[in-house]
């Protein structure tokens, strides 16, 4: 990673690494030296720094960069006054317009990470628990998010030392990534050999020692930022005669922003040719990804013995003052990757016996997730069949309840003996009475026959013995 824009002073580079990349210079063709391009007056495109504030980063920068007392402060504040926290003082003077757009990004920016907050409680499955945002907010340094509304002289100072420790930290996780990829890689390698018979595993020993051993097979390389180096570059991507050599121009052809410093992404260009001696990407011996590793070990190389004031800048300065000093005229040799293994015996069987721990928890939670997929089976199964349990019973209930009110509506109720004659009741309105049996409404003088039917029929289960019965006429009595 490195960055490219400045605003013309190497104070500014504390804010200004995070703004922008430009693209790698591959190869100029320039046979005169008197005869350099004209620099390009347009700022480079922005490229993502890397970090997970970067919008928000560069966008603070933008709007303080149009703000004149501001870009005037930060000309003619030094490096140990930015970290200070000297810098971020000046914000209070800082024109009300700036400092409006500046309120609106912070909150956009506290938008932004509620939302993640909420997103990743979703991934989690914590949808019922309520979220305290304000205390998730504390775990993101560069900004105060006690005020969440407006962008004040904390939340600058906050930005401009968490930038700073990230990008300081850059290389130390870049390693320990790198590391973790060799690993992985060779684990890879070791579980493949374990699937293989004898035969076949000796074959892929074989054809694995054959690829290290073509890997290894290519030019000596140049120390990185030593005078051979640079006079490599000077020859065959410049176009230039090697015995006139001159690190001032050499600094000002490869300065390709033309602001004065050797970003990281312009040191990094310097070193494609050297690694084009290592690197094929048609070869199969050859891993991409550690050529790109082996670019920036070359490039930090040279910030360590280069930049002294630790900007992350090499000044045309400090260039010139390196190319005096005996390492740049009599360098050691360098050595590449395959001559130093990234990690230890003991780092990868540490790291295997990691692997094989999470192996082992996640075959465990795989056993209690299936337990419960299980369970839940079961439980579902119990369900089903106490559904099907009850729509039974209800549907039997149905059936008897219909079957009540049918017999209600059509089927005669028991019959009343009288003087051991069967009498039964009228089935309708217009039933004639048997012979010799008189209209029991005769012996009730008003009572209508509709009047005796409704009585003498009995009413949903309502026994018929309690129902009311007209006075028998004289001379009957009731056979029990």
């Amino acid at each position: 990673m490195s960055w490219s824009r400045v605003l013309q002073t190497r104070c500014l580079l504390l804010l200004v690494h995070l703004l922008c990349f430009e693209g790698v210079p591959i190869s100029v063709d320039k046979t005169k030296v008197n005869q350099l391009e004209d620099k390009t007056s347009e700022p480079p495109q922005s490229v993502d720094t890397g970090l997970h504030y970067d919008r928000y980063l560069r966008e603070v920068i933008d709007f303080l960069e149009k703000d004149q007392h501001f870009r005037e402060k930060l000309h003619n504040t030094d490096m140990e006054d930015i970290k200070m926290g000297k810098l971020a003082k000046e914000l209070d003077f800082v024109s009300h317009h700036v400092r409006t757009q500046l309120d609106e990004l912070k909150r956009q920016e506290v938008s932004r990470l509620r939302t993640l907050i909420k997103a990743k409680q979703d991934i989690e499955g914590g949808n019922d628990i309520a979220v305290d945002h304000q205390a998730l907010l504390k775990q993101f340094e560069y900004l105060n998010h006690m005020n969440p509304h407006t962008f004040e002289v904390e939340d600058l100072d906050r930005l401009i030392k968490s930038a700073t420790s990230d990008l300081e930290n850059y290389d130390k996780e870049r390693h320990e990534e790198f590391k973790k990829y060799e690993m992985t890689k060779e684990h890879e390698r070791r579980e493949h050999l374990k699937t293989l018979d004898d035969e076949g595993r000796k074959k892929e020993e074989e054809h694995y020692e054959e690829m290290k051993k073509k890997h290894a097979d290519h030019p000596k390389v140049n120390h990185p930022g030593s005078q051979n180096q640079f006079k490599e570059v000077w020859e065959e991507a410049d176009g230039l005669d090697p015995e006139d050599f001159d690190p001032k121009t050499f600094f000002n052809l490869h300065d390709s922003n033309g602001d004065g410093f050797f970003d990281e992404q312009e040191l990094e260009a310097l070193f494609t040719k050297e690694l084009e001696k290592i690197y094929d990407p048609t070869n199969e011996e050859d891993d991409m990804v550690e050529m790109e590793e082996e670019r920036l070990r070359m490039r930090e190389h040279v910030m360590n013995e280069v930049d002294t004031n630790k900007d992350r800048l090499v000044s045309l300065e400090e260039f010139l003052v390196a190319t005096k000093k005996k390492e740049f005229l009599e360098p050691d040799s360098w050595e590449t990757l395959e001559q130093n293994q990234a990690y230890t015996d003991e780092e990868m069987l540490e790291f295997e016996e990691h692997l094989a721990q999470q192996e082992e928890d996640l075959n465990q939670r795989a056993s209690d997730l299936q337990k419960q997929r299980d369970e839940l089976e079961r439980q579902q199964e119990q369900l089903n069949a106490q559904k099907v349990e009850l729509q039974q019973v209800l549907w039997e209930v149905a059936v008897e309840h219909m079957e009540r009110l049918k017999t209600q509506k059509v089927e005669p109720p028991s019959e009343v003996l009288v003087a051991g004659n069967a009498i039964p009741e009228p089935q309708g309105e217009n039933h004639p009475l048997p012979p010799g049996h008189q209209d029991m409404s005769q012996n009730h003088p008003g009572m209508k026959q509709d009047n005796y039917l409704q009585n003498q029929i009995p009413h949903n289960t309502q026994d018929l013995s309690q129902q009311h019965l007209p006075d028998l006429p004289q001379g009957h009595q009731e056979v029990p």
